[in-house]
């Protein structure tokens, strides 16, 4: 079941662009396999995400990134 809109205590999720992701796995220094994982099916990945994608999720403690599997 898909969820039109989220809840107003969820933070927001967000795909990052190709080059954005490039950019960020050279700036952490690190691979897609060693970023923490999120499911395709979990329900607050954003509709165009597909599997290999990196969300960025916004919360107040900062920036978190999860790569879709």
């Amino acid at each position: 079941m898909l969820f039109p809109t989220m809840h107003t205590l969820q933070p927001k999720h967000s795909k990052l662009t190709e080059k954005e992701s490039e950019q960020l796995l050279s700036e952490l220094n690190v691979s897609k396999a060693q970023l923490p994982k999120i499911l395709s099916t979990d329900p607050v990945i954003p509709e165009d995400c597909a599997v290999g994608d990196i969300i960025k999720i916004k919360r107040k403690e900062g920036d978190f990134f999860r790569v879709v599997v």
